[in-house]
């Protein structure tokens, strides 16, 4: 007996009382506890009993599980009598006493007796039964897909249980989390080859023999399934005698793994730190960058419905869909890195995923520095213009890293500001205390539902924001940032895709005019000459470096023109013998509004940086 108090934020309590050793929570009808809210995930966490003790286990959601109020990382336990958990704003609090299992009355039969009597019994089909799995049908090809599992036929012969008493033991010693492996070496030529053959083999005879044994996933949590997975698969690499011996079995046993409950493939290309971008063009064709440069990969998917099933399990815990009727998608990673994907019809090929990694480790502004990409005066400057609430348009092109810099410029603004955040696919990371994050919401199955960036930005003006961040302007909702700007949200900050600061300020107009409004070009022109302070132009460069080439101030009108001020330059200066671009900062000498303004209010600045021609 498991015995949960869930208290919801308006402070109604429910008590609840379950028998068995696992209890499931989420928004989905077949939760043992359902918690209401779009934020939770459909099965959001589950609290399991491991030789006395409670543990709770995190399977993800747009709202994150807790327990004192700090984020736990897949799992935590064993949860003492004082923990509360916390779950999209209702808390959860779970009686740690032992558990008392009725054990039914028995007529002077031993055990022993007992389990000779159960073994002697009649079985429906001879089949080995794994102490982590149910007995129950499903297909499981659907259930790797994410699909509903089937409910057991009523001819079917179920297995006895036999119900023990569970013994309390003392909490297990916290275990130290072993270094990462490294990642294996890649494989090539016929090696490759022969191991794409036999894990596709190993493949398909898994499926065969988890559909054979009829074996229930659906109430497993991650850990689980991995588990009882990874013992089917090593029987069957066991008793292939056909394998050849230059084949590493242990290597094989985890591709199979990896591409059955995983990414396949890919969860070696996630987990190389030099690899920044995997982009799948069709299940036998990977490319990734490394070091800006990209190269194909040796490895592979097995199938097409191996790429299909690991785009189903990434977009399915973020409450997204991909099917024939909706065959694009957006979303992203645990870690946020971004991903999209494009299945058939629309792909030709096969279906296909991008994936633009997000660092493990959060960049800050000594990172840029040391790579290259601004120097320490020109951050120096940018951490005043944010600082002191300028308004910025951060410009530049696919992949050029703005979505980077904009998270390392954020982390410049002050604590105490209340931050909004609008995004298509959550990718900032902001480590400020006071941030509301906003992600837009494709349409539903019907094709109703959708709620647009636009639609978010209007919404947040109404959330007493001090600074709204918009992840990137791409339609009309750049209007509705412009006014944002020019009514009050100083601070305020976005991307844009444009070549350079000239060209951000036309793309700005062109997405102002697909606001559907009758506007005169000279009234949106003023709306951006007096709403934009700064644009920053990032570029990378064909060496895969990302560097900023211009940081540029909007000084106003004068006459139907918008007036650009370079305050800092990037000059290229040829090639290096290694092959990376040579090139140097200068300032233009030109000394920003921003700067005057704080020098005549007596905030000490360094005006020797805009100095002429000097060398940054």
């Amino acid at each position: 007996m498991i015995r949960i108090t869930v208290t919801d934020s308006k402070g109604a309590k429910a008590e609840h009382s379950k028998q068995g050793d696992s209890i499931t929570l989420g928004r989905s009808d077949d939760n043992t506890i359902v918690l209401k809210g779009w934020t939770v995930g459909k099965r959001q966490a589950t609290i399991e009993r491991r030789g006395g003790g409670l543990f709770i286990v995190d399977h993800g959601g747009l709202s994150a599980t807790e327990v004192n109020a700090k984020v736990i990382d897949k799992e935590y336990g064993p949860l003492g009598a004082e923990d509360i958990i916390g779950i999209a704003g209702y808390a959860i609090h779970v009686a740690t006493s032992p558990a008392v299992v009725e054990v039914p009355e028995v007529k002077q039969t031993s055990l022993a007796a007992k389990l000779e009597k159960l073994s002697t019994a009649p079985a429906v089909e001879k089949r080995a039964v794994d102490p982590h799995m149910q007995t129950t049908s499903l297909d499981v090809r659907a259930a790797i897909a994410g699909l509903p599992s089937v409910a057991p036929s009523d001819g079917q012969a179920q297995v006895p249980k036999l119900v023990v008493p569970v013994q309390a033991t003392p909490p297990s010693p916290p275990v130290v989390a072993a270094p990462p492996k490294p990642v294996p070496p890649v494989l090539s030529g016929d090696a490759a080859i022969a191991m794409a053959h036999w894990r596709a083999v190993v493949y398909e005879k898994l499926i065969s023999t988890m559909d054979l044994r009829r074996i229930d996933v659906s109430r497993m949590n991650e850990d689980q399934l991995r588990a009882a997975t990874l013992t089917l698969v090593n029987e069957i690499v066991s008793a292939e005698s056909g394998i050849p011996g230059a084949i590493d079995k242990e290597r094989l046993g985890k591709e199979v793994l990896d591409e059955a409950v995983g990414l396949g493939p890919l969860e070696d290309l996630l987990a190389d730190p030099t690899v920044t971008e995997i982009m799948v063009n069709r299940f036998d064709q990977i490319y990734i960058e490394r070091s800006g440069k990209l190269q194909q990969s040796a490895v592979t998917f097995t199938s097409e419905k191996g790429v299909v099933s690991a785009i189903e399990r990434i977009v399915a815990p973020l409450g997204r869909r991909i099917d024939e009727s909706s065959p694009m998608v957006d979303a992203r990673l645990k870690d946020g890195s971004r991903v999209n994907a494009v299945i058939p019809p629309l792909a030709l090929k096969g279906a296909n995923i991008t994936i633009r990694k997000f660092s493990k480790n959060k960049l800050h502004d000594t990172d840029l520095i040391k790579f290259g990409s601004v120097t320490k005066e020109i951050m120096a400057f940018m951490q005043q213009a944010v600082h002191h609430a300028a308004n910025i348009v951060i410009s530049g092109g696919t992949g050029s890293g703005k979505t980077t810099l904009l998270n390392v410029l954020s982390n410049y603004i002050p604590n105490d500001d209340r931050i909004i955040t609008v995004e298509d696919a959550a990718e900032l990371q902001l480590g400020q205390p006071h941030v509301v994050s906003l992600e837009s919401r494709p349409p539903n199955v019907e094709g109703k539902g959708a709620v647009h960036i636009r639609d978010l930005v209007k919404n947040c003006l109404r959330m007493r924001p001090d600074r709204i961040v918009v992840g990137e302007c791409r339609g009309g909702e750049a209007l509705d940032m412009l006014q944002a700007m020019n009514t009050g949200h100083d601070g305020s900050m976005t991307t844009a895709h444009a070549n350079t600061p000239r060209d951000c300020i036309a793309r700005l107009e062109v997405m102002t005019l697909m606001s559907g409004l009758d506007l005169p070009i000279r009234a949106i022109r003023e709306q951006i000459s007096s709403a934009v302070h700064i644009i920053i132009q990032q570029s990378r460069f064909p060496d895969g470096s990302r560097r900023v080439t211009h940081v540029t101030e909007v000084t106003g009108m004068e006459g139907e023109m918008i007036q650009l001020q370079d305050i800092f330059l990037f000059k290229q200066e040829g090639y290096g013998a290694d092959g990376r671009i040579r090139g140097k900062f200068y300032a233009t000498g030109a000394i920003p509004e921003l700067y005057q303004s704080l020098s005549e209010r007596g905030i000490p600045v360094d005006l020797s940086i805009f100095q002429k021609d000097r060398v940054q």
